[in-house]
């Protein structure tokens, strides 16, 4: 069949997924203990550590080190913890002490660098200290300097993240770079600034998405930034632009990141939800999208079963699923009905009653067979291939076919492409079906007169009716539905009616909206070995149309 994977698209392939221009960063502060400090002057020894503990208790790096005081005249390394050193950035002088400069990691920093060769390097005896001179905004690096005298940088925004991190980087602070790497995302939707947690994105199906891949593309590790640049040559960082998200709406994403905290939303109405689960998409949020989607479960008291309705659009091949029939008196062991849960929320298997709207269904009441149009018939074409392979049911098409040239995929869209179907579907419509005919209801008495016009020949040995008109999967000891019959004499034997008309009489119905069972059975015309199997579509609800008359009464004028 072709079309399949544009038609039936897997979890990933509905989603128009995109990277944004810019990565993004987030803040997420973990809170950590007031830092216990000890101090040990034993031989000559000044011995500064803070220690702190994330939440699962694991030991964070000390913001200060053990540092001896003759370390860098003993040839060591490293920078006297009392001396002070001057730093020229911009237009404003700063003054940071060899402690502080040295406090954000073991390997050299920009700073460290420059003033541990200045000092190996006066062998005169003299004791001053040149001041280095950065040409990079001044307001930017008092964050950084509050960082090496041992604070925590809060961001602010994205604009203010991008500095911050494009200066850590070129200034070699690798604890700096750590911190802005497990923060928050901070990102501009639209024309307002978000402060997006990275723990927001637990829930199942909403990770990997937007946010985390588009900042992965950017930022692979801490170690490597500016992928192709030789960070040693680089006369300043290059640019990097606050990660930003244009054309789409901020107060729809609000929305999204309130559900996402776990708040309940008042959807205002099918536009909003429309919003809502089209910004999903984009996000790559599937869990949310699946939360959002229209659908309905309830406990069915008389089938004793939990149902669920959805609508065929918004069906997951990875949700369908195949339950058998369990009854002892059921002839056919392989008959069942079609299951659905929603992929990454619903724990349970639901029995499926799918919807099809978009005016896209025909009934033919002589054959009682359903022709589908357009991108519908795709999509139940697809519905049926998904059953087939969950029951690893072989195919029908020919060898020499799938050995051709496009193979099964070149083949033309429809139901008979698959194992359980001809091209046009078998449907049953029982009198328990409600159905709305021309805008009004069609009485149950007058559904009685129509569509029990077969219900008193008993099915034969293969289960097809004698009169031939239409054949149904019931078995004589099977109630509506297929449900069990409580006792023989709950149902009184059938007995004929006066009908109002024949089946032949009503012609075809367009469907504009309906709801639909589906019922995986054997087929009736084979033999008990080697029976290959069929779907039928059991009519629950049915908005229909008998012809143009009727259609034309439910159009409406453009103006009142």
């Amino acid at each position: 069949m072709n079309d399949d994977s544009e038609t039936w698209p897997e979890e990933d392939d509905d989603v128009q997924f995109s990277i944004p221009a810019a990565p993004k960063m987030s803040v997420s502060v973990t809170p950590f203990r007031e830092p216990s400090i000890k101090i040990d002057t034993t031989d000559d020894t000044l011995h500064n550590s803070i220690e702190s503990r994330d939440a699962n208790d694991g030991l964070r790096p000390s913001i200060l080190r053990q540092r001896q005081i003759d370390a860098f005249r003993d040839g060591k390394g490293g920078l006297p913890a009392e001396k002070g050193f001057p730093i020229q950035v911009g237009s404003e002088l700063f003054r940071l002490s060899g402690a502080s400069i040295m406090s954000d990691g073991l390997a050299p920093s920009y700073f460290s660098k420059f003033f541990e060769d200045q000092l190996r390097n006066n062998n005169n005896g003299d004791t001053g200290v040149k001041p280095l001179y950065i040409d990079r905004d001044p307001l930017t690096f008092q964050d950084i300097a509050c960082h090496l005298q041992g604070y925590r940088v809060q961001v602010r925004d994205g604009q203010h993240y991008v500095r911050i991190f494009a200066d850590a980087q070129f200034y070699s602070l690798p604890r700096l770079i750590k911190q802005l790497f497990d923060s928050e995302i901070f990102m501009q939707i639209g024309d307002s600034n978000f402060q997006i947690p990275r723990d927001i994105f637990s829930s199942p199906g909403d990770s990997p998405n937007f946010f985390s891949l588009g900042f992965a593309a950017f930022f692979n590790s801490p170690e490597e930034v500016f992928p192709g640049l030789d960070r040693e040559g680089l006369l300043r960082p290059p640019m990097i632009e606050a990660p930003r998200v244009q054309g789409r709406s901020a107060s729809t994403f609000s929305d999204i990141l309130h559900l996402l905290r776990g708040y309940p939303l008042n959807i205002r109405n099918a536009e909003h939800r429309a919003e809502l689960l089209r910004d999903c998409r984009y996000y790559h949020l599937r869990g949310l999208e699946q939360k959002l989607i229209y659908h309905n479960i309830s406990y069915n008291l008389e089938r004793q079963k939990s149902e669920i309705v959805i609508r065929l659009e918004d069906l997951r091949q990875s949700g369908v699923s195949f339950a058998g029939d369990v009854t002892p008196a059921d002839r056919s062991p392989l008959a069942g009905w079609v299951n659905y849960s929603r992929p990454f929320v619903d724990e349970t298997n639901y029995e499926l009653i799918v919807e099809i709207a978009d005016e896209s269904t025909k009934i033919d009441f002589k054959l009682m067979r359903a022709d589908f149009f357009g991108q519908v018939k795709a999509r139940v074409t697809s519905l049926f291939q998904v059953v087939a392979n969950k029951m690893n049911l072989p195919t029908n098409v020919p060898l020499g076919l799938m050995m051709s040239s496009g193979g099964i995929s070149a083949q033309p869209v429809s139901p008979g492409n698959t194992p359980l179907s001809e091209d046009r579907v078998k449907v049953l419509i029982e009198r328990d079906a409600h159905i709305i005919l021309d805008g009004e209801e069609v009485k149950k008495e007058h559904a009685i007169d129509v569509f029990d016009e077969h219900e008193g020949d008993e099915p034969n040995e293969s289960g097809a009716h004698s009169s031939g008109q239409s054949s149904n999967w019931r078995s004589p000891d099977m109630g509506t539905m297929g449900m069990p019959s409580r006792s023989p004499s709950v149902r009184p034997p059938p007995r004929k009616r006066k009908r109002r008309g024949s089946l032949d009489d009503f012609g075809e119905w367009i469907i504009l909206k309906g709801q639909w069972r589906l019922r995986v059975q054997p087929r009736p015309d084979q033999n008990h070995t080697g029976q290959k199997m069929e779907i039928v579509m059991c009519a629950i609800k049915l908005d229909a149309v008998s012809g143009q008359r009727g259609r034309n009464t439910r159009r409406g004028f453009l103006t009142s």
